[in-house]
């Protein structure tokens, strides 16, 4: 059980901090500096600037194209920059695709065009493309147990709304339809899959996004229907006739090839070895230009740095900034990170990444042993001025960090306000303009927070038993 939320302010900050300084890890000082971050990064548009800086001068950047090599340079360039005192990169390994043009249509028994995009890593039509009867599914767990016959020869066509809300607690039942139906569809033969978007905005943009790949001897070609060409695809059917669509796609798989984390670390002054990581994803796909996913979390964490930097001394800790590669192809970053790592596991305190948009930020979770709760206490004194409530303890810090917490590492989250960040994800509509400055700081602020207390305190945050 986690103590009563408090709005605290001004002067109960400090009585506060006195007393807990008694007793716990962060003394006063330590919460004087970092409100004094979180005060600097309210004033400062900075953040906006970088995330800008990447959607201008580098833009998309998919796993091992060409954009994700500019992404790279840039930001190498950026850190040494911001001042980080050691900026280097570990190569990973990617598979790699190539996205061709993507045409649907219904010939009969209403001919009118769809707007579709295809998923991520999928199978091209033959040549001239494919015809065929759509067959409708509720989600992919229809799809699996229906008979062969009725799919075989077919486009099987998954039509799972995706709910709206602010934890984002809608993704994963919808996304089950994008991950696993291409791989149910080729099972029972059909001849593609038509998705409806996974998302919750009512735009004609189709949302793409990887699928589970490995394995399915006999790829199809898969696709994202925008919601409002869902919607026209269902009341097609409902009108009791067969409905045929013609697909076109072109997509190529590459051979395997490199892309890279991009680190910087602030390095501490006391403990260099030991680590508290931040992070956000480098990569983005290849639609938009990955202003909210994830360019707004890896201008977070890099404003984070900055700031922590421009201090008279370095944190107690090293405060290591972490650009993973490739996480939305798998958490590749992620997981050859921990893997590359595995003996150094020990190092690293605690982690967080941002990648979750730019809206506000309004719960911060943890993942601490028990014993350690004080910390997150102490924590909240100057997160809760910035409208942030206490929430549970069973955060997994984040896609990329959740890696580590499998290993048993301890984790906070910020969780940012996602109610609209669905309406954008994966589309050609996640664009700069979707990212608020003033929300921006107000991320900023409650990192640096964060960030600078973890890297600063006394003792360590334990280990957390893994799930089994």
């Amino acid at each position: 059980m986690f103590r009563p939320l408090l709005t605290l302010t001004g002067g109960l900050i400090a009585t506060l901090a006195v007393t807990a300084a008694q007793a716990v890890p962060l003394s006063k000082e330590d919460l004087s500096v970092a409100e004094v971050l979180r005060d600097r990064a309210l004033e400062s548009s900075d953040a906006y600037s970088i995330v800008e800086s990447l959607t201008v001068e580098v833009g998309p950047r998919r796993a091992g194209t060409e954009g994700d090599r500019r992404a790279v340079a840039w930001a190498q360039e950026k850190m040494k920059a911001l001042g980080f005192d050691r900026v280097y990169t570990e190569q990973i390994d990617v598979q790699r695709w190539h996205r061709g043009h993507a045409h649907a249509e219904v010939v009969a028994p209403y001919p009118q065009p769809l707007v579709v995009t295809s998923l991520g890593y999928g199978a091209a039509t033959p040549g001239g493309g494919l015809t065929a009867e759509i067959v409708e599914f509720a989600d992919v767990e229809a799809l699996q147990k229906a008979p062969t016959r009725k799919v075989k020869g077919k486009i099987a066509f998954i039509n799972k709304r995706m709910e709206r809300a602010r934890t984002g607690e809608g993704y994963g039942p919808a996304v089950q339809g994008r991950s696993q139906g291409m791989r149910a569809a080729a099972e029972k033969g059909a001849a593609a899959l038509l998705l409806r978007s996974v998302g919750t905005d009512h735009d004609r943009f189709a949302h793409t996004g990887m699928m589970s790949i490995d394995g399915v001897e006999n790829p199809i070609p898969a696709l994202a229907l925008s919601a409002p060409d869902a919607n026209l695809l269902e009341a097609m059917l409902e009108r009791g006739k067969p409905v045929r669509v013609k697909l076109d796609t072109h997509n190529e798989r590459l051979p395997d090839g490199p892309s890279f984390n991009v680190i910087g670390e602030i390095t501490g002054r006391e403990k260099p070895q030991e680590v508290m990581i931040i992070g956000a994803h480098l990569d983005s796909w290849d639609e938009g230009t990955g202003a909210l996913d994830d360019g707004a979390g890896v201008a977070i964490v890099m404003e984070t740095a900055r700031l922590i930097a421009e201090l008279p001394q370095r944190p107690r800790r090293t405060l290591r900034v972490v650009l993973y590669g490739a996480e939305e192809i798998g958490l590749v970053g992620a997981k050859q990170y921990v893997d590359a790592h595995r003996d150094e596991l020990d190092d690293i305190i605690a982690v967080s990444e941002s990648d979750f948009g730019a809206g506000k930020i309004w719960r911060f979770d943890t993942r601490l042993p028990e014993s350690k709760f004080d910390i997150a206490d102490q924590m909240m004194q100057l997160l809760a001025p910035l409208g942030i409530e206490r929430g549970n303890n069973e955060s997994h810090g984040g896609p990329d960090s959740s890696v580590f917490v499998a290993q048993g590492v301890p984790a906070f989250g910020l969780y940012q306000d996602g109610s609209d960040y669905f309406d954008y994800h994966h589309t050609p509509n996640d664009t700069l303009d979707k990212v608020d400055p003033e929300k921006l700081k107000q991320n900023v602020a409650a990192w640096v927070v964060m960030s600078f207390l973890a890297a600063e305190m006394e003792g360590d945050l334990g280990r957390v038993p893994t799930e089994h």
